[in-house]
């Protein structure tokens, strides 16, 4: 390891990222398995409370091992340029946003995402409030088409994307007349109206990315947990025209940062066993 990290070279790089993965992914399956066993074991609770316990510290040690691994291609790195890698459906692996929303008349969301879970590859996103634990969510449930949450009301999107390539998506959204878009690789694909029309956004929430939320921050169900990466998470509290999503979808020099959520490492905690990995959109897509 020593070796690779004196050798500059991208490719042999990879080679290492490519191992550690492949490891970390068999010793996950290794401990689900077991967590497995043991729930059929019929524990009492608090055994399996510490069970569980061992397991995800087990686990989020392994991961940190592979992050100080990773560090010198980690220090060279842009802020931005990073991926989250959710490997498993559980009820514990997620990444949490340090940053909540304001409250919001309008917004965009966009992100670049690669899966190809199934059925369904859960939920990228969720947003909860006090007393409103979907406030605003994105998801897609057993086999269902994906849907965009707001304020438990609910549209259908038309997005195409559980194939194992990376994709870019985007919803907008205002408050007005609840009318909204989405947008795939840089097209419009679907809109609609009356989405919770003139309910704001709410401040002061908890934002997950890879699990739904039935608590504020918490009460994950493993079925409804994202498997598989997503990068470049933005939010913006008004609504992007079709030339900015097209901009972001093909990369150009001049694609917006969210002015409410920009995606950066800094502001993104990783729990359960979630990675991080150094993500460049449109170099290595596909």
């Amino acid at each position: 390891l020593q070796q690779f990290s004196r050798m500059n070279s991208s490719s042999q790089t990879n080679n290492l990222k490519d191992i550690l993965q492949n490891k970390i992914d068999d010793l996950e399956k290794q401990v689900l398995s077991r967590v497995n066993s043991l729930e059929e074991g019929k524990l009492s609770p608090r055994n399996e409370s510490e069970e569980r316990g061992k397991i995800e510290s087990t686990l989020t040690s392994l991961h940190q091992r592979i992050s100080d691994l990773e560090k010198g291609q980690k220090d060279n790195r842009p802020p931005d340029r990073f991926q989250l890698t959710f490997p498993l459906r559980t009820n514990y692996m997620y990444a949490k946003v340090k940053k909540s929303l304001p409250e919001m008349y309008a917004f965009s969301i966009c992100m670049w995402i690669k899966s190809s879970a199934s059925p369904g590859m859960g939920t990228p996103f969720s947003y909860a409030v006090p007393g409103q634990a979907n406030e605003l969510v994105l998801i897609e449930w057993g086999n269902n088409p994906m849907e965009i949450l707001i304020n438990d009301k609910v549209a259908k999107l038309p997005f195409a994307i559980n194939d194992g390539k990376w994709h870019h998506i985007c919803v907008t959204w205002t408050t007005r007349d609840g009318v909204w878009e989405a947008y795939q690789d840089g097209t419009q694909t679907g809109n609609g109206e009356n989405l919770a029309p003139y309910h704001p956004i709410k401040p002061q929430g908890v934002l997950v990315l890879g699990q739904e939320q039935d608590t504020l921050g918490g009460g994950f169900d493993a079925t409804q947990a994202f498997v598989g990466e997503l990068a470049h998470f933005n939010v913006w509290d008004r609504k992007l025209s079709p030339g900015e999503v097209y901009g972001l979808a093909t990369c150009s020099s001049k694609a917006l940062a969210g002015n409410v959520i920009a995606w950066a490492e800094a502001n993104i905690d990783i729990y359960g066993g979630a990675t991080k990995w150094t993500f460049e959109a449109c170099r290595q897509l596909n």
